[in-house]
């Protein structure tokens, strides 16, 4: 039932009706919130300065404008497309917490003076110096035909089987 309902949304967007693309939006908001909590699990050291909400937030914008470029062609599609959104809006969120001058690279997590007498500053595998990697990962994904890259969004991101 709420796949059909997102069908004739879809089908209304595709008419250009932006009533219709923002219908769509708030239909999937609850899915989408729970695959952004779920694709947040994936970034843990991420989780430490960012809540769901405002990724989910900063994603639901970019699939909005998205949607303005692409034709959405089925559900699969629209939340194969709500997918590349989130892990963009996560990478860009680690890269920015996690880069030479964030916050998350450079925090000092056990109280301690960052000296010799202590004080390790916070480190996680993805970041800082992975960041580069997770992000050519992510690069490679987005190159991906698209047949392939849809099963990696189903299996990877969206933890389907």
């Amino acid at each position: 039932m709420a796949d059909t309902k997102l069908h004739n949304l879809i089908e209304m967007a595709a008419t250009g009706e932006a009533a219709a693309r923002a219908a769509l939006l708030d239909h999937a908001c609850e899915r989408l919130a729970k695959l952004t909590w779920k694709m947040l699990n994936g970034y843990p050291s991420l989780r430490r300065w960012e809540q769901t909400d405002d990724v989910l937030q900063n994603a639901m914008l970019r699939l909005h404008r998205a949607m303005e470029n692409v034709e959405v062609e089925s559900v699969r599609h629209f939340f194969n497309l709500a997918a590349v959104q989130i892990r963009r809006e996560l990478l860009d969120l680690a890269k920015h917490h996690f880069g030479p001058h964030g916050g998350g690279a450079n925090h000092h997590t056990d109280g301690q003076p960052a000296d010799d007498e202590g004080g390790s500053i916070y480190r996680h595998a993805h970041q800082p110096d992975n960041v580069l990697h997770w992000t050519e990962f992510h690069d490679q994904v987005e190159r991906l035909p698209h047949e392939e890259k849809e099963v990696v969004n189903l299996l990877w991101y969206e933890g389907l089987t």
